[in-house]
């Protein structure tokens, strides 16, 4: 089932500004964290640099920089969350979509490589591999999308046959070909699956709790009108 969204409603689940969760997305780990720091550093000593060369008259914008460059390790995250969303948003047609997890399995991706050096001085690749869990979700029309995330323990509540709920996005007004899907809610463990969290998600949640209650009451009425479904494309 999907159910159309206003800009209004989805401009409030897509935010311009990083939510927390989006912060700690591009936080990151410790190497992030270091190479943040690195860059804030280089570009206080060209500030610096760029001071002494141009002398006094550079003292005002060089303190907005510097405090600027000085403190990119703290709000670098807020700025790549944002552009991220941002992109997100350049979609002019969002639905909330209501349906069923299919399938549920394990795979070992290849994340990234790293180059080292062995006992013997000789330069050895290593690769980089992370289980990760592959969610496959579908409903009556024929729509059917994959989502891919980092295996968490909580994913072992996750079965086929489970409600699954998410964003759907697309620039066709009646949303005929999805383009873009946000993380997936499984309402009956409130459990989210995620790479990139994607939607505000106590809105979301919001709007699941209305839908579900509106569902029950035209269940409890005489006559039920049924949902009109579309058949859409594999997206992943």
């Amino acid at each position: 089932m999907l159910i159309p969204l206003t800009r209004e409603k989805f401009e409030q689940l897509i935010p311009i500004i990083a939510t927390g969760s989006q912060y700690g997305y591009f936080w990151g780990k410790l190497p992030d964290v270091l190479k943040r720091l690195l860059v804030s550093v280089l570009a206080i000593v060209v500030i610096l640099i760029l001071g002494l060369i141009l002398g006094n008259g550079f003292d005002p914008l060089r303190l907005l920089l510097g405090i600027g460059a000085g403190l990119y390790w703290l709000w670098g995250p807020i700025y790549s969350a944002s552009m991220r969303n941002l992109e997100t948003r350049r979609y002019k047609y969002s639905g909330f979509w209501h349906g069923r997890v299919l399938d549920v399995f394990v795979t070992e991706e290849l994340v990234g490589t790293e180059e080292t050096v062995n006992n013997r001085g000789e330069l050895v690749i290593v690769e980089n591999r992370e289980r990760r869990l592959n969610l496959d979700v579908g409903d009556e029309s024929g729509f059917t999308a994959q989502l891919q995330a980092p295996l968490r323990r909580t994913h072992k509540a996750i079965a086929p046959g489970q409600i699954a709920e998410m964003l759907v996005m697309s620039n066709q007004p009646d949303l005929s070909s999805i383009t873009k899907i946000s993380d997936i809610y499984i309402p009956s463990q409130n459990l989210w699956v995620s790479d990139y969290p994607y939607v505000q998600r106590d809105t979301f949640t919001q709007i699941s709790r209305q839908l579900r209650e509106a569902d029950e009451t035209e269940t409890d009425a005489p006559v039920r009108p049924r949902p009109v479904k579309i058949k859409r494309r594999r997206v992943r």
